[in-house]
């Protein structure tokens, strides 16, 4: 009797042991299915909402003639960095593509004019070569980033007495995804509009803080350097520097002096002229608008893929690996004659092993989707900078191609200034003195059509 209930308790004893192995063994199994679960799965991407509009301030009163300020908005520096400017791969990478670049330092340039202007805040806002010196306020400015999905600039704003407003300040902003839903709101607001309705406001603020008479002398100090330029001894020992390097007025002319009336009448000639280029600029970037707004757009989408396809590409490979691990690892848990429980533990490694696999082989063709998504841009980019073509305008009665740097046509415009002037005067032309060289080479010029 004995013996009898020690082999029943050691037939309960081994049919526990049993149990508990295939448990073991199923619960590796539920584990290297959970984690090939997660690695197929992906990640989770969530929706980006439109972001909160900012706007320019609008001007509430009349403001005074003669604290009405103009400004210049320079073609913004396009951004692209000398050591890798040759390195088509390199550029590619940060997402830079010169032709696009150079199309946008003057679209920039159009749309933040557009702000000042449609803020009421400011006299003549025009965009202009960097040859244009005489103007009240004057923005310069570097593209930092761009692609449809953020835009990153840096602008410096300085008035006509030398006095810095913003100094290389940087502005940044994603892309306002609610601009790229329908192309009437693509239309209506651009998709980066708070990055130059953040500058507008800076502007504003810093032509706040000066007083009345600073704003004043801002623009009789215009008037100035303008007359001193085409006639240096005439209008000799009306400014003088101050111990801070800011321009200063000593003097003012008579009111009937014939010298600054001359001056003044071609004072308006020369306005026609920039009139004339701003015009362009803003044709130009009338007629690249749409063109342009689709490329973003499809710029956008194709780097919200690509992030997605890396993110997705990671999970699956990382926890395909895990999966693959987790099936090596499963523990021996099965006796040597339990062959059910052997079947079922061999059959764990196998799935998992398979599964791991396959997730490590899908995250890899995730990487090789990225690539075709990052050439999808780069074939965006290039059927965009086909559309771009040579624009014709004309200036004061001549038919001239814009095809080079602006700054050298307007550069001819200025001597052409000068020797209107000493016509006038009766006075043989003398000798001007060099010009300054521009710093950034820019990508139109005037140039005579044939």
């Amino acid at each position: 009797m004995l013996n009898t209930r020690r082999i029943c308790r050691g037939s309960d004893l081994t049919g526990r042991a049993h149990a508990t192995s295939i448990g073991r063994t199923a619960c590796a199994a539920a584990l290297c299915s959970a984690v090939l679960a997660v690695s197929l799965s992906g990640c989770v991407v969530h929706e980006t909402r439109p972001l909160p509009k900012i706007n320019a301030t609008q001007a509430n009163h009349e403001i005074p003639g003669d604290e009405l300020l103009d400004v210049a908005v320079h073609i913004f520096d396009p951004g692209i960095p000398p050591e890798i400017a040759k390195d088509e791969q390199a550029l590619n990478k940060r997402r830079i593509y010169p032709d696009i670049r150079h199309a946008e330092s003057r679209y920039v340039a159009t749309i933040l004019r557009g702000t000042l202007e449609g803020s009421g805040q400011w006299g003549a806002v025009r965009v202009v070569p960097d040859g244009v010196q005489f103007v009240d306020v004057q923005i310069s400015g570097k593209m930092i980033e761009s692609t449809g999905a953020k835009l990153a600039l840096q602008v410096t704003v300085k008035d006509s007495t030398g006095r810095v407003w913003l100094n290389a300040k940087r502005y940044q902003s994603a892309a306002d995804t609610g601009s790229y839903r329908t192309d009437a709101a693509l239309r209506a607001r651009d998709p980066i509009q708070n990055v130059y309705s953040e500058v507008a406001n800076d502007m504003l603020a810093a032509r706040e803080a000066l007083l009345v008479q600073d704003r004043r002398d801002i623009r009789r100090v215009t008037q100035l350097e303008f007359a001193k330029d085409l006639a240096p001894q005439a209008m000799d020992g009306y400014l003088e520097r101050d111990q801070k390097g800011l321009t200063r007025i000593v003097r003012l002319p008579a009111v009937d002096d014939p010298i600054s009336t001359r001056i003044d009448r071609i004072r308006e000639r020369d306005s026609g002229v920039v009139d004339t280029v701003n015009g362009y600029y803003d044709n130009f970037a009338d007629q690249m608008s749409d063109s342009y707004g689709q490329w973003r757009r499809a710029s956008f989408e194709e780097i919200e893929k690509e992030q997605r396809t890396l993110n997705q590409a990671r999970t699956r490979t990382y926890l395909g690996a895990a999966a693959v691990l987790a099936s090596v690892f499963v523990p021996q848990q099965c006796g040597v004659y339990d062959y059910n429980c052997r079947r079922i533990e061999g059959a764990v490694r196998t799935a998992g092993a398979i599964g791991g696999a396959a997730s490590i082989l899908s995250g890899l063709k995730k990487y090789s989707d990225a690539k075709t998504h990052a050439q999808a841009l780069k074939e965006l980019s290039d059927s965009f900078q086909n559309e771009m073509a040579p624009q014709v305008v004309d200036v004061e009665g001549r038919t001239l191609k814009l095809t080079g740097t602006a700054e050298e046509q307007y550069r001819e415009w200025r001597k052409l200034l000068h020797e209107l002037y000493l016509e006038e005067n009766g006075a043989e032309p003398e000798e001007l003195p060099p010009a300054t060289p521009p710093q950034q080479a820019q990508p139109l010029a005037l140039t005579p059509a044939h």
